[in-house]
Parts: structure tokens; sequence; C-alpha cells
């Protein structure tokens, strides 16, 4: 298999999310009780009509396409807090993931970041959810050129290491020897081929980070990417952090690009301003598959996260009016491609499932008033 080049600045891992509840996150310096009233108030939102069940199922959207709207979670220890999203006999990882199959037709998988993603797990998976439900996969940090922990790679590859990076606290994916890497990205994806065997998974997501701007041999980067990954059965989105690509001068480069390899834009919405900020940009780049990621817009975490869980970055519950911004643009998104995906990652608490729900009501309205319903 081929072992994709990685971008060559180093950045620091992202931290798993910790196990601390709710309350004992706040942070007082950026944000308002509208966009942080806690999850008993994110809850009470649900009380309009048909908000809470909104997003059980796919949307009817033009042309006999597909909306599914969910979370980048369903394990964050914020959200299986007594109380904020579970019931009470949702209490194992079995019962949680069926509860939220119940609620939702996709999910992003964010763990296979930091951890190579094992076959059984992803069989499992199978197994608790009903035969339409999509899991979206995010792209191990080694395969994005980002680092990981060295303790967090499989006993064979730690043990395969040179003797050089088994003492690191942290390898890239530039260090590794190429048998290595292959190595890493044939147990990425034999870990998720299940899903693709059973008509379940999305998209593997490549996240490529902020350092990663537009050159030939990033794009390059990309394709051997999607190559490595095809004989797998496994299709590629790519997430930009980096403006580079959107400028006025690589804009219709980038799209051209994209479309010419049949890989779908992740769409974001986040915070502006920084170096790893994109504008929200639409556009459909593949006739298949749509995707949107919300990032919430906590700018003083975006980018400042010393000392700081994880969770806090995307600690954010979007008002009706911002999540109203962003529903023409899906429609006209999912106009296009063949099925669409809408994942909020602002997954403290309840506050994702929250707007999951609220903007697929909000869609279901403008799918259904276009005559897409």
């Amino acid at each position: 298999m081929p072992s994709p080049r990685s971008a060559t600045r180093p950045s620091r891992a992202r931290p798993a999310r910790d196990d601390a509840g709710p309350r004992e996150h706040r942070v007082a310096e950026d944000l308002d009780e509208r966009h942080d009233p806690g999850p008993d108030a994110a809850n009470a939102r649900l009380a309009g009509e048909g908000i809470e069940a909104a997003a059980t199922e796919p949307l009817a959207a033009a042309n006999g396409h597909l909306v599914r709207v969910g979370t980048a979670s369903w394990t964050d220890p914020t959200m299986t807090a007594s109380g904020v999203f579970y019931p009470p006999e949702a209490g194992s990882a079995e019962e949680r993931l069926q509860f939220y199959a119940s609620r939702f037709p996709v999910v992003e998988v964010d763990a296979t970041y930091y951890a190579l993603p094992s076959r059984r797990l992803s069989e499992l998976w199978v197994e608790r959810t009903p035969p339409d439900f999509v899991f979206d996969i995010k792209a191990h940090a080694l395969l994005t050129g980002q680092p990981t922990e060295t303790k967090r790679l499989p006993k064979a590859i730690r043990e395969a290491l040179p003797p050089t990076l088994a003492d690191k606290a942290r390898v890239y994916a530039k260090d590794l020897p190429g048998e290595l890497l292959a190595e890493v990205w044939r147990t990425f994806a034999d870990g998720v081929a299940p899903l693709a065997e059973h008509g379940q998974l999305g998209a593997v997501f490549l996240q490529y980070p902020k350092w990663f701007f537009t050159s030939s041999e990033n794009r390059d980067a990309i394709r051997e990417a999607k190559a490595a990954l095809d004989p797998y059965g496994l299709r590629v989105a790519v997430e930009f952090r980096n403006a580079t690509w959107f400028n006025e001068k690589n804009a219709e480069r980038t799209m051209r690009f994209l479309e010419d390899e049949g890989i779908p834009l992740v769409m974001v919405d986040g915070p502006q301003g920084y170096k790893s900020s994109v504008p929200p940009v639409v556009a459909t780049t593949s006739k298949d598959l749509a995707v949107v990621r919300f990032h919430g817009r906590r700018t003083a975490t975006w980018e400042d996260m010393k000392g700081r869980a994880t969770v806090e970055r995307f600690r954010y519950l979007y008002d009706e009016g911002e999540l109203q911004e962003w529903v023409p643009r899906i429609a006209q998104a999912a106009a296009q491609a063949e099925d669409t995906h809408v994942l909020m990652n602002n997954c403290y608490a309840n506050y994702g499932s929250t707007n999951a729900r609220e903007l697929a009501k909000l869609l279901a309205e403008e799918l259904a008033g276009s005559g897409a319903g």
C-alpha cells in the first residue's frame, strides 16, 4: 500500500477528552448565557413542537437526495453524564450507542484520530446499530501528518519502532520507516473495513492541520491518501485548517482539484480570524457526498487550550439565528449531492445533540417549503 506523505511542520497532539462532568468545565472569560446556558437549559429547548424527534430519520431533499443530521460524538464524558442526554437505563457502551442510533441516523467517530481502530470494535458498532445507520470516521493523526502518542500505537507497531523513536513520547509519520508507515495505513483501513463491508461507512475525514497550506506537494499528499484507502472501499472527505486553500488566488484551484478527484470538501462553521480559520465556503465537490461540520464559535479557546480539557474548545450552543444561516446553504448542497452529512462538533454535554435536532427541524421546514420533502 502507498505510504502518503505527511506534512512536515510539527504540532502538539490533541489530547483526549477527559472524564470531568459538565459543571466542572465552566470558564467565565468569553461565553455568555446564550451560548453556554448549561445542559438543563439546552434540554429545555427541545420542548418545541417536533424538535426532539426532528433528526431521527434522514431528511428528504431535492432530487431524491438525503440529509443526515447528527453529532461528532456519542461518548464524550460531558455527554454521558447523568441527566444530560442518555436515559438512566442506557448505562453501557452498547446501550448508549443503541439509544443514540434511535435518535440520529449518523455519527462521527473522533476516537480514531487518537488510536488506530480495531476491526472487532467496528464489528460491534455494526451489530449495535440499524443497517442504515452511518458512521463517519476521523482519520488517525499519523495519516494527516500530525503526531500521535507513542504509547497509543498498537503493540506490534510500538515494538517495531527504531530505538530512536521508541523512547519518544510522540512520533510523526515523516519519521517512521516506510514499512511501518504502510502498516499504520493498513491497520487503520482494516479497523474500519467492517463498516464499509456492511454499507455503514460514510467517509474517512482527512482533517489536515493549520500548517498544511496549499501547494502541489500537499495536493499530492491528498491524492496519495485517497489512493491508499480506496482499495479497502473507504471514501475520503477533506477538511482544511489553513485559509490559503480559499484565498482569492487559490480558491478556484482548490475546488477544481477536489472536483477532479471526486473528493468532498468538508464545509465548516467555526471561529474566524485565526491561522486555522477557514471561511464558511459552500461547495459540493462530489456528487455522492457533501459534509458540513459545526465547531461552535467560541473564540477564546479555538487556538488557546493551555490547561483546558479539549471539550472546552467546542463548548458553544448555537442560537437559532446562527443555525438558520446554514439552512439554505445545506439545502443547496443537498440538491447537488446524493447524501449530505451535517455534524455538530460542539459536543460539550448536550449542546451538539440539541443543536442537531434544532437544525434538523429548520431544515425539514425549508425542504418541505421547497417541495423536496
